[in-house]
């Protein structure tokens, strides 16, 4: 992608890319960053981030999105990964990203892509256990119990006295375990897959309304205030943004929460 600026947004993925050309910079976690060509970006979930030319040349970079529980995947209970600053020259993540960024034109087999989130999950581990290694212990089952729950009731409303009872684990108990294994809070979570639900239909053709009941939001309204605060764009701005780009990734959103 080439670009002069990008808006402001924070989702619950990790987003992970390289600086093509040019420099990218960016406001992260109260400081302003540069990524150099060649350079690899790893920006935690729910960490707000823009983007802009550091130079009057346009930049270009490659990114993709992973969510924490495919990281899970492999760590298997350990804390996820923090890279401090967001920007790594280190080899081990550079050659670890060589599969994921690839470019758009580029299929990925189902186990392909899985081992090349394998080996990202563990090169990320490495270059920052030392971070991982001071985050607080937590209950690894009970974030997952709550994860399968919320999954299982994304488009009902879901209230902390049923987490509870589905894991065994007071609130604020649970909220930290989730937070730690899966880089939201579980509310988060929530929100952010319905609004998978809700891009999805949207690129389907259906209506707002319609996309916004059927997730579970509240109205159309409550919809577009989640999706701004979390894309920085409205959905119309949203659909001319990505809709050209549909179904060149792998792992598409339709076929993830089974709406083929």
């Amino acid at each position: 992608m080439s670009a002069r600026q990008c808006v402001c947004n924070a989702s619950d993925t990790y987003a992970i890319g390289r600086t093509l050309a040019g420099v990218q910079r960016f406001s992260y976690r109260r400081g302003l960053r540069n990524s150099l060509p060649g350079n690899i970006m790893v920006l935690h979930p729910d960490e707000a981030h823009d983007g802009q030319a550091g130079t009057e040349e346009a930049f270009r970079y490659r990114m993709v999105y992973v969510q924490p529980a495919l990281f899970q995947q492999v760590l298997s209970g350990r804390a996820l990964p923090f890279l401090e600053g967001g920007v790594t020259t280190d080899p081990r993540v550079a050659a670890a990203t060589s599969a994921l960024l690839q470019g758009d034109d580029v299929f990925l087999e189902p186990l392909e892509q899985s081992d090349a989130l394998s080996e990202l999950a563990n090169a990320l581990a490495s270059v920052c256990a030392s971070h991982a290694a001071r985050q607080a212990k937590g209950d690894f089952r009970a974030a997952w119990r709550a994860r399968d729950y919320l999954d299982a009731n994304l488009v009902s409303g879901v209230t902390l006295a049923e987490l509870e009872a589905a894991t065994g684990r007071d609130r604020w108990s649970l909220s930290n375990d989730f937070r730690t294994f899966y880089g939201t809070s579980p509310y988060r979570y929530l929100t952010m897959r319905r609004l998978d639900i809700v891009r999805c239909l949207l690129l389907r053709g259906s209506s707002l309304a319609r996309a916004a009941a059927f997730a579970g939001f509240a109205d159309q309204s409550h919809m577009t205030r989640h999706l701004v605060k979390t894309f920085g764009m409205t959905p119309g701005r949203w659909m001319y943004v990505v809709g050209g780009r549909v179904g060149k990734q792998p792992g598409n959103l339709l076929d993830s929460i089974g709406l083929r």
